[in-house]
């Protein structure tokens, strides 16, 4: 029999209304799949454990992130879902952005079998590629000194968070408002996930 975490209640209590749904469909999920699931909080964030981490589900204020742990798993999803964003399916903004029933549960017993079998997933190190800043991006940070050294100040990874999340916007009215955030957040000294970043140091 598995168990449930009053955290994680707490946890999509206080989340964006259109996150409660994907959090609470998500959870339900888990537990039809692996009835010996057990719940708890690692990292501020919802995991689900079974001999070992199975998956994790976090909500942020636009979207929610699914993470499988296994690498394997992961491997399974599809082309166009990996590795955009946080999270192993991308942001993921209604119920429609899921995977289907049967093909969330077939990750979760995957995964639950990769457990059982003692199977660890390897830490991957890929070659990246040189951060390549769009000229809209770089004339932004040209005309604001301020900015600009807080950016070029930034280690690689917080400068592509930044980048990767001004460029990915669909529409130009989207794109310029995220680049004004950015600018913004950069004049404060903030990174882009800086709000977590600080929960996870507390």
């Amino acid at each position: 029999m598995g168990t449930k975490d009053t955290r994680i209640d707490a946890y999509i209590a206080k989340s964006q209304p259109f996150a409660r749904p994907i959090l609470t469909h998500l959870r339900r999920l888990v537990h039809e799949a692996c009835p010996q699931v057990e719940e708890t909080m690692k990292w501020q964030f919802p995991h689900f454990t079974y001999k070992g981490i199975l998956c994790a589900v976090a909500a942020f204020k636009s979207h929610c992130a699914l993470v499988f742990w296994h690498r394997k798993i992961r491997e399974l999803l599809p082309q166009e879902k990996r590795g955009r964003a946080m999270g192993s399916y991308g942001r993921i903004t209604s119920l429609a952005d899921l995977p289907t029933d049967a093909a969330f549960k077939k990750f979760v017993k995957e995964s639950m079998k990769l457990n059982e079998a003692g199977i660890k997933s390897p830490r991957v190190l890929k070659p990246k590629k040189p951060l390549v800043i769009p000229a809209h991006v770089s004339a932004a940070l040209k005309n604001n000194f301020n900015a600009r050294a807080v950016f070029e100040g930034f280690p690689p990874s917080h400068k592509r968070e930044y980048v990767q999340w001004v460029t990915e916007a669909k529409r130009l009215e989207t794109r310029d408002k995220r680049l004004a955030k950015m600018i913004a957040q950069l004049e404060e000294k903030k990174s882009l996930n800086w709000k977590y970043e600080q929960c996870a140091a507390k």
